[in-house]
């Protein structure tokens, strides 16, 4: 089941984000975010920039979200898109669902552009995002620092 995100997920998700921040570089960030820092993120939910969870078994076992690009207003109908499983459910098919549900509900709003940052290598993140539409339109060379590597970041757009 998929349903929107509230602030009562904020445990479940940020146990889901702080493995990803302790064990990949899918994400710079470095300090495992408190419930109460991952409270405040959900708490930017509108309906322009939605969050939602997949549950199952009695869990949420991922989410998805679209966020603000940039503030400037000229970038108003442009979203940044994340989608993040719990690592026992990668490869099953969830994520293209819980991505496909946030794709078909920013289609129903002014949002006109859905943009992803995916650091690299992610071939699992490539091949989700170029099965829903996703193009790449470009990488950004050793942007990124963890693990004691630079870390290149790629780009991919869907106009909506």
């Amino acid at each position: 089941m998929i349903r929107a995100a509230t602030t009562a997920d904020a445990e479940a998700i940020a146990a889901i984000y702080n493995w990803y921040i302790e064990n990949s570089h899918h994400t710079f960030e470095e300090d495992v975010l408190s419930v109460q820092d991952m409270a405040l993120r959900i708490e930017t939910v509108g309906p322009l920039s939605p969050w939602f969870v997949m549950e199952q078994d009695g869990g949420i076992v991922g989410y998805t979200y679209a966020a603000a690009w940039k503030p400037r207003a000229a970038y108003r109908f442009t979203r940044e898109t994340s989608v993040y499983l719990h690592r026992e459910y990668f490869a099953q098919g969830r994520g293209r669902k819980l991505y496909q549900h946030l794709i078909d509900e920013l289609s129903n709003t002014p949002i006109h552009v859905l943009i992803a940052g995916i650091a690299l290598p992610n071939e699992g993140s490539i091949a989700l995002h170029e099965s829903l539409g996703f193009n790449k339109i470009g990488q950004f060379h050793e942007v990124g620092f963890k693990y004691e590597n630079y870390i290149d970041v790629g780009y991919w757009q869907l106009t909506l």
